[in-house]
């Protein structure tokens, strides 16, 4: 129950903070709205009295004119007259005459006002020797009329006469119709005479709008309160003009008028309730936020102490199930290093197999320089105890070929079977080939194999990315998995080409009886030959491919016209790639 009080004074505090927020805002765009009528007001003013300008200077330059001078006889008249309708034509005025000192018109274009205007206040303000203007609904055709009363001075007499241009108002108000907010132009005594909107015509404070002139007949009703230091008017009885209206007026003593204009305050008070309800759902939102706030604290202390125990439990749950998981990581560490070892015994090992089955062949050729050896020295003893020093020279010449050529074998085994990760570097790829095919010589021409392998003829040698050891392991695998597939077979040939385009492709093809299961021959223990001591493991195909994906090269294989053909692709060396 202690809630309530404390909510109805937030609500109460939140009414008086909008309530002040709406006053001051709507009185901010009441002050940007008036500056903004000021202007408007002001631009119709200037119209107006531009427009009115016109005839007032041309009432002042034609009072004077040689045609008004005589006026005595008829023809003189008429020369006048015909004047003057000149004039009024060419200026659009409804009238043009001339009157003499008496008010009497002697001359004029049009008639518009009668014969005597003596009783006319511009009239009297001319004999004076002064500008006279006036306002008036003309008797003849009902229409608004502006005059201008320029006195025409005669040498030394004073005034003789008064010329007066009558101006047409609704030709005036023709190019600012409905253009503006509601303005109005009232006279002397307080009735609207010029005005954008029809329905404000005649009507002053306390009577009808359309009062005469045959206006519609609707009473225009308003009330005035003040809103700061401004003045605001609550209209009814039209349809054109605002419920609510900013009124200001403006003094215009150059053509007798006073300008008046009516904004509607609409936008204005929207904006004002916009700022208002934006605070109100602000101060609701940070009051509904403090009291979810309160009643969460509220409830999180009742529901503290079931949790604290609840997360007790979970945390020894946690410790255990942490401590299994870093077991855990250390059993997968522990695995992927095994892993790792397994897969460079592999590689080992499939280089030690491929040494395997070529021992016989590298016997034989370490054999036979090793014979040649013995005998060239037993030759060259005895031609020592002859004393034929040139052929003891001879066979010691032949003795250090025959060396040479043992220990640049050797040099090749011992660097093929070196168990290294070799980084990524340069490689001679043509010599690559020619250190895998002089590997396999002796075991090709064992079992009868011919190899057609021919480097491609330039000066420049090919670079590719790789590592030199592990390239030359993946031919090796290449040609003897070739010269395997061939053994039951009389014909045997194998045959490697090197393309040089965008990337490096070395192609490798037998005559055999092809790939059995093309989509296996890459897995690792994946053989069709008998598995024995004396045969692979069927690791030599999933060795190369994965030497070739660790520089970054690849391999694929498929059944050609007749045999198996296999594809080597590798990048070639960019020296700016390497740095």
């Amino acid at each position: 129950m202690q809630r309530w009080p404390l909510l109805l004074g937030v609500a109460l505090a939140v009414s008086c903070i909008v309530g002040a927020t709406w006053i001051y805002g709507y009185r901010q765009a009441l002050e940007s709205l008036a500056e903004r009528s000021v202007a408007d007001l002001a631009l119709a003013s200037d119209r107006v009295s531009t427009q009115l300008q016109i005839y007032q200077e041309l009432a002042v330059l034609t009072a004077d004119h040689p045609v008004l001078e005589q006026l005595e006889s008829e023809a003189e008249r008429q020369a006048a007259q015909w004047v003057l309708r000149s004039i009024a034509d060419k200026t659009s005025a409804l009238d043009v005459f001339y009157a003499d000192t008496s008010g009497a018109v002697l001359v004029a274009a049009a008639g518009v006002t009668g014969g005597d205007i003596a009783d006319a206040d511009y009239f009297r303000r001319a004999m004076q020797g002064a500008l006279g203007v006036g306002s008036d609904v003309l008797a003849q055709n009902g229409r608004r009329a502006y005059f201008y009363a320029a006195p025409n001075f005669a040498p030394g007499a004073g005034v003789s006469g008064v010329l007066v241009v009558v101006a047409d108002v609704e030709d005036v108000e023709q190019t600012w119709q409905g253009s503006l907010p509601a303005v109005f132009f009232t006279n002397d005594h307080g009735e609207v005479f010029i005005s954008n909107r029809p329905e404000l015509l005649f009507w002053h404070q306390g009577q009808e709008a359309g009062a005469n002139a045959g206006a519609a007949e609707e009473k225009l009703d308003y009330e005035i309160y003040t809103q700061g230091e401004y003045e605001i008017w609550t209209l009814s009885g039209s349809a054109y003009l605002p419920r609510r209206a900013l009124h200001l007026t403006v003094d215009l003593p150059v053509i007798g008028l006073t300008g008046q204009i009516l904004v509607d305050v609409a936008p204005a008070r929207r904006l004002a309730l916009l700022q208002a309800a934006a605070l109100a759902a602000l101060c609701l939102a940070f009051g509904s936020f403090l009291f979810l706030t309160m009643e969460r604290r509220r409830t999180l202390a009742e529901a503290n102490a079931v949790l604290e125990s609840r997360v007790e439990t979970r945390t020894r749950a946690l410790q255990s199930t942490n401590s299994q998981l870093r077991r855990e990581v250390s059993e997968r560490q522990d695995a992927e290093a095994a892993l790792k070892k397994a897969q460079e015994e592999l590689v080992q090992a499939g280089k030690l197999s491929a040494l395997g089955q070529m021992s016989a062949g590298i016997s034989h050729e370490l054999n036979q320089p090793l014979m040649a050896i013995q005998q060239f020295a037993e030759n060259g003893d005895a031609f020592l105890q002859r004393g034929q020093i040139d052929r003891v020279g001879e066979n010691l010449t032949r003795i250090a070929g025959m060396s040479a050529r043992m220990a640049r074998i050797i040099k090749t085994l011992r660097a093929f079977s070196r168990n290294e990760n070799e980084p990524m570097a340069r490689v001679d790829l043509v010599q690559v080939i020619n250190t895998a095919v002089e590997l396999t010589a002796s075991r090709l021409e064992t079992d009868a194999v011919t190899l057609r392998w021919s480097p491609p003829v330039g000066a420049d040698p090919i670079y590719a990315w790789g590592g030199e050891v592990r390239l030359t392991q993946v031919f090796v695998n290449l040609i003897n998995n070739a010269a395997d597939a061939m053994l039951g077979q009389d014909s045997r040939a194998i045959t490697i080409t090197l393309e040089a385009g965008d990337r490096l492709a070395v192609v490798v093809s037998d005559i055999g009886p092809g790939i059995k299961e093309p989509e296996k021959m890459f897995d690792p223990f994946y053989s069709t030959k008998v598995v024995s001591s004396s045969e692979g493991m069927g690791l030599g195909l999933s060795i190369s491919y994965g030497l070739l994906q660790s520089f970054g090269g690849n391999i694929h294989g498929r059944n050609g016209t007749r045999g198996a053909v296999f594809t080597v692709e590798l990048d070639r060396w960019n020296e700016d790639a390497a740095i």
